[in-house]
């Protein structure tokens, strides 16, 4: 099966030459989609460089949007089998993606998120933990999703499911929306545990609190509207 590496990212230079690498490295059939949203520090040219690669695909937006409309904006040039969902600042290692996917390989699974309170966890803010669990609890109380680790970027999905869930997210809703929507289909979310080293603000870590609330609200309008 071939496997399509979404890399949303905005501002990481200091990272994504890193990240590019690592995922290269995995040893899986796969086509690597980095999507530039907007940067403004350097990044866009490190991307439009690879881009040169026919191994890699790039496509650059001149204005910043988000995350969710990064994703989607891959999403349409993906040809693969599994689509994996990999942030650019390594806090996630993309040598944790045969693990992520292997459910999905084997028949178990048509949706495969990576947990990291089943895994191990480095470095998160007691808020980070708190805002973690609450969109837990409200991901479970609103579509019973039986899910440890609702916000986690590491996500990984066969093409057809994701396509299907015709996802409207711009900025970071995206992991609300794809639950939500996936539950309300009857669509199993199988977990894996994997390894988290978590950033700061300082270092470039570009989720806040009033994300943590857009989130919430996500999963509660999406529980009365498609």
């Amino acid at each position: 099966m071939k496997i399509s590496v979404i890399i949303p990212c905005f501002n990481e230079v200091e990272h994504i030459a890193r990240v590019l690498s690592a995922v290269e490295t995995v040893d899986l059939a796969k086509e690597i989609i980095i999507v530039d949203d907007g940067s403004t520090d350097g990044t866009t040219e490190v991307v439009e460089e690879y881009g040169k690669d026919k191994r890699v695909i790039a496509h650059i937006s001149k204005s910043n949007f988000g995350k969710g409309a990064a994703i989607r904006t891959g999403l349409r040039c993906v040809t693969g089998d599994i689509v994996v969902i990999q942030d650019a600042d390594l806090e996630y290692d993309p040598r944790q993606i045969p693990a992520l996917i292997r459910p999905i390989i084997d028949g178990r699974a048509d949706v495969v998120y990576g947990s990291r309170f089943k895994g191990s966890i480095v470095g998160m803010k007691l808020a980070n933990r708190i805002a973690n669990r609450l969109l837990v609890w409200c991901a479970n109380l609103l579509y019973r999703a039986g899910i440890t680790d609702e916000a986690t970027c590491y996500k990984a999905f066969r093409t057809d499911v994701l396509r299907g869930l015709e996802l409207k997210c711009v900025r970071f809703e995206f992991c609300p929306e794809v639950t939500a929507k996936l539950r309300k289909r009857g669509i199993e979310i199988v977990e894996v545990p994997i390894d988290y080293v978590g950033r700061t603000t300082l270092q470039g870590k570009k989720i806040r609190l009033m994300d943590a609330f857009q989130a919430v609200w996500t999963l509660i309008k999406y529980r009365f509207v498609d």
